[in-house]
């Protein structure tokens, strides 16, 4: 089984959009550095998604252990993609899940593999596991998800579907 290590932006925002279970589906297990998990669950307690990622036993909470890479990281990243780039270097992830493009960027500086929500919708498409791509990007869109109009339509024609 892969190792797979996420920031909080993809678990919620597939969580808002109720494929949470597509994680769990792909990667059977999800390790996420603490400040994620509270991101996702603590700091976000009033949300319903909160509820649905704090009950995902599939999801596993590891500490980050390398404080000065977590802190260089820090100076232009948030805490939890700090941690989780940290975690997918020290654990040596096959996969990290990364939306933000500043933490992207960093994350190939280390060669590590990404995706994100995006990337996991297409893959659910291309496998049979989403009727339609471009409802749940719609969605996705209205939980506060930025997809330039570019690429929304450029990703639409990929996946066979209709703009």
């Amino acid at each position: 089984m892969q190792r797979v290590i996420s920031n909080s932006s993809p678990i919620i925002h597939l969580a808002k959009i109720d494929q949470l279970d597509l994680l769990k589906e792909y990667f059977g297990t999800l390790t996420v550095p603490e400040s994620v998990y509270n991101e996702c669950v603590a700091d976000g307690k009033e949300r319903p998604e909160a509820l649905l990622i704090k009950n995902a036993e599939w999801i596993e909470v590891v500490q980050a252990q390398d404080e000065k890479l977590i802190k260089l990281l820090r100076s232009s990243l948030d805490n939890g993609e700090s941690e989780a780039i940290s975690l997918a270097i020290e654990t040596g992830a096959d996969l990290i899940l990364l939306d933000d493009s500043d933490a992207r960027e960093k994350a190939r500086l280390y060669n590590l593999n990404i995706t994100g929500t995006v990337g996991i919708l297409l893959r659910a498409k291309k496998d049979g596991k989403i009727h339609s791509f471009k409802e749940l990007l719609k969605k996705l869109k209205e939980t506060g998800f930025w997809v330039s109009n570019d690429l929304e339509a450029r990703l639409i024609t990929e996946t066979g579907e209709t703009l």
